[in-house]
């Protein structure tokens, strides 16, 4: 089979029937050998009834109808698990994404041999104030993150070998940042494709403006997990010996003027009325939590058989 195309969806029911048509028109006149999978992430309309009969009468179509909304991520874990396709295309079900990209996203992965090709909505239909800047910013601070020079993170409209949506595990909020988990899995042939982008037809976006809250911190917690997962010490013990370093400064900043002050016989406080003693004691308790969390991150990393600690591509004569 050539081409999974995975398809998520909360809710549209409206915009199904004619993205079916228009898919099917698209992979017949090329020729394609295909399968649909629609992933119905708890929807309340009559979304999985319309995808219930576009399986009857078409065996290409798949479902997987989730008991209630767990998440676009979620969606496109269980989808990557069920595609059979050489290459697997995500799109979104709104009709904001056009199946004319197909073609020229399936030439770049096999022809090209590209691991992954993203989207960029170059040109953009939405508000410029309530998504265009905070998705630029977005994608700015996702480009320093992750190294990829990449404009438009998330793009729905997506293409990967299949073993690419094998190997990276998607969750939490990380759908955006499925290039950053392909590349840390060592996939680094990431292209991108400038691709149309329509106005939405019918309802409204699923998303609000806390998405770009969630994206912030999900890059935080991914860019954490990129450089320290495998080594929480080097994190937590950094931290711990800026805190014992600042700790020891105020300490032989409180010992010396004591000192001073004694010798030259200065009038003089209790250590404990200055300042820089609580700044010490602070900074030493800091320091050997620091410490602490990163020797049980490194005793939970060894004694956990089930992390993967690398990949193997290819043996040869063993």
């Amino acid at each position: 089979m050539q081409i999974s195309l995975v398809i998520p969806l909360l809710n549209e029911a409206e915009s199904l029937p004619e993205l079916y048509r228009w898919i099917s028109e698209v992979m017949q006149r090329e020729g394609y050998t295909y399968e649909i999978i629609f992933l119905d992430d708890g929807s309340t309309d009559n979304s999985w009834q319309i995808i219930s009969e576009f399986a009857q009468k078409d065996n290409r179509v798949k479902g997987i109808k989730f008991r209630r909304n767990y998440g676009k991520s979620q969606a496109l874990n269980a989808g990557f698990k069920l595609a059979k396709g050489n290459v697997v295309i995500t799109m979104d079900a709104d009709l904001q994404d056009s199946p004319e990209e197909i073609s020229g996203l399936y030439n770049m992965i096999i022809k090209e041999n590209y691991d992954l090709v993203s989207g960029w909505k170059k040109v953009r239909y939405d508000s410029k104030l309530k998504k265009n800047l905070p998705s630029k910013l977005f994608n700015w601070a996702a480009r320093k993150v992750s190294g990829l020079d990449l404009h438009d993170f998330n793009c729905g409209l997506k293409a990967y070998k299949n073993q690419v949506v094998k190997d990276v595990n998607v969750y939490g909020e990380m759908h955006r940042y499925i290039p950053f988990l392909a590349k840390n899995e060592g996939y680094t042939n990431i292209g991108e494709k400038v691709v149309q982008h329509q106005a939405r037809k019918y309802g409204e976006t699923k998303f609000g403006s806390d998405r770009f809250i969630k994206g912030v911190l999900d890059l935080i917690t991914l860019w954490f997990l990129t450089r320290f997962a495998k080594r929480p010490m080097h994190l937590f013990g950094s931290l711990g010996i800026l805190m014992f370093i600042i700790g020891g400064l105020a300490t032989f900043a409180i010992l010396g003027i004591k000192a001073y002050k004694l010798y030259n016989h200065i009038p003089t406080h209790l250590v404990t009325d200055r300042p820089w003693f609580y700044i010490a004691l602070a900074a030493m308790i800091l320091g050997s939590q620091f410490f602490l969390a990163g020797f049980l991150g490194e005793m939970l990393l060894n004694n956990d058989a089930h992390v993967k600690r690398y990949k193997i591509d290819e043996m040869l004569n063993t």
